[in-house]
């Protein structure tokens, strides 16, 4: 029984998209497919390129090499703020904020306390009507003739609906419509097409959800597959290998937010590489494995691409939405808060700022970076940014162009040929792909913290902010990527040049660029 019902829910995608591409037609030759995968708190320090030592990232790494590598490349330093701006192409420093609304809310229909109707309508009514001139990402492939769907973690959150996901241009979806239920890997349900799809052998309403930090405890509920069957990543990968051979002849845009390498922990089983692997944890074994997963998925991909001879017109993207995060916390190996092992003091990314070897983080997740995700040091906002595009892209190709995430949708209206005005914060780059040329290109990127708003130049200038203590730090990127020598005594009009800059950028009010829980987001 429990194989027939994993297979009718790997063939329900299949299904969604059929009806949707019997009229379909065929390429049209200046246009290329697109497939944007966005891992989830993956830091740029754990790719096999960018110097990881202990994971092997050997997909990722050949789409580096087929394709080009942005080594200025900034998102948010938090997973709704990110998505928000990739999807509208806007800042999020701006006064008028994203709407986020707070997750868990989807738990209740697994509970009997809500329906799935009760649900979207509490979401509905906290938001604001979209205006008519409001473009988004999806919305602006399937203007521009393609076939589009978003598989995995939906929406910007931390709870979408619905009607979001159709506004926001996606002619399919499969997945978390809470980002919640999402840090469990065995959902008892999805959402495709605003339907509420049963994944029979899940039983948990938390969707398996495992605890922190590390201990003999956690590890046994961890390793108990009881009611914990099916592998919402699993689910996610068949439906878009299906999706790409159905679609095979047509102009697509698939959009894969996957949940990994996102914690808490959770695998099927360990990946080969690391069963007996010396000098990992048992818990950094399987957070290792997490990350394979996503490298081998990536592979799955590109083969799959292959298999139907459309790799070479398929643009590829990979990137991430923040910085580096720990899951893998254990007594005595590394702790959160994240603390300094050394003298036990936790870090407060001022006086005390986190660095993965004083802190015990054996993958050096964020690259030597100072910071992790939440914070608007370097480790937080300064991600991996992939683009393969053979019959434009050379291999081996490197840009040091100053790109944000908000310009990823100015960048692919270009490509698709999208003709509508765009009021957005982005810049297209698409001419850096195509021909090497640097084209239009931002004098500075923005983007707000938990500690407060940062600006950073074309020239590698970085103004940071602790909007709490009045604190402002200048740094020259080029020659300090570590952030560990603060030159805001030594230049003084600089400071004062960045800091009119950022207000400007912050429309007058720094707290524009400080997010909060209780105020960035809206509570259900």
């Amino acid at each position: 029984m429990r194989n027939k019902a994993i297979i009718r829910i790997a063939l329900l995608p299949v299904m969604l998209f059929l009806f949707l591409s019997m009229d379909g037609c065929r390429h049209q030759a200046d246009k290329p497919n697109i497939v944007l995968i966005y891992a989830d708190d993956l830091g740029i320090g754990l790719l096999g390129h960018e110097g990881q030592q202990i994971i092997e990232t050997p997909n990722l790494d050949r789409l580096a090499e087929e394709g080009i590598r942005f080594h200025n490349a900034y998102s948010c330093m938090l997973c709704a703020p990110a998505r928000a701006s990739l999807i509208t192409g806007q800042h999020d420093c701006h006064t008028q904020k994203f709407e986020i609304t707070n997750g868990g809310i989807y738990k209740k229909i697994g509970t009997g306390e809500l329906s799935q109707r009760d649900v979207e309508q509490m979401i509905q009514k906290k938001l604001s009507a979209v205006p008519d001139d409001q473009v988004f990402l999806g919305q602006i492939a399937r203007e521009a003739g393609y076939e589009t769907a978003q598989f995995g973690k939906l929406g910007w959150g931390f709870a979408s609906t619905h009607q979001q996901m159709k506004r926001h241009g996606w002619d399919s979806y499969f997945g978390y419509l809470d980002h919640i239920r999402a840090h469990g890997f065995y959902p008892p349900y999805l959402f495709a097409n605003n339907e509420l799809v049963e994944i029979p052998g899940n039983t948990h309403s938390d969707c398996g959800k495992s605890g922190e930090p590390e201990t003999q405890l956690t590890y046994a509920e961890r390793w108990d597959k009881t009611g914990k069957e099916v592998y919402s990543q699993d689910l996610f990968m068949d439906s878009i290998l299906s999706f790409i051979e159905v679609n095979k002849n047509r102009l697509f845009f698939l959009y894969f937010p996957t949940q990994l390498p996102h914690g808490p922990v959770s695998v099927p089983e360990l990946h080969p590489d690391f069963i007996n692997y010396q000098g990992l944890t048992q818990i950094e074994k399987e957070y290792a494995s997490m990350v394979k997963r996503l490298d081998d998925d990536v592979g799955k991909i590109m083969e799959k691409l292959k298999e139907f001879q459309i790799e070479n017109s398929t643009l590829v993207i990979f990137t991430s939405d923040n910085g580096h995060e720990i899951y893998y916390a254990q007594k005595d190996r590394i702790h959160k808060p994240y603390t300094n092992m050394k003298t036990g003091e936790v870090f407060d990314n001022i006086e005390r700022k986190y660095y993965s070897e004083l802190a015990g983080d054996i993958f050096d997740g964020n690259g030597g970076r100072a910071g992790m995700k939440r914070s608007n040091l370097q480790g937080g906002i300064d991600v991996p940014l992939i683009i393969r595009w053979p019959d434009k892209i050379p291999p081996e190709s490197v840009s040091h162009r100053l790109v944000a995430n908000y310009d990823i949708l100015a960048t692919i209206a270009e490509i698709t040929g999208y003709e509508k005005a765009i009021q957005g914060d982005g810049l297209s780059f698409c001419s850096e792909l195509i021909d090497s040329r640097p084209g239009a290109e931002h004098d500075f990127v923005v983007f707000s913290s938990f500690e407060g708003p940062t600006l950073i130049t074309k020239e590698g200038w970085k103004i940071r902010t602790v909007v709490k203590r009045n604190s402002f730090e200048l740094y020259d990127l080029n020659e300090d990527f570590r952030e560990e020598n603060n030159l805001a005594e030594k230049y003084p009009d600089k400071l004062k040049q960045l800091k009119l800059m950022l207000l400007n950028a912050c429309e007058g009010d720094l707290n524009n660029g400080l997010y909060s829980t209780q105020q960035s987001q809206m509570d259900l």
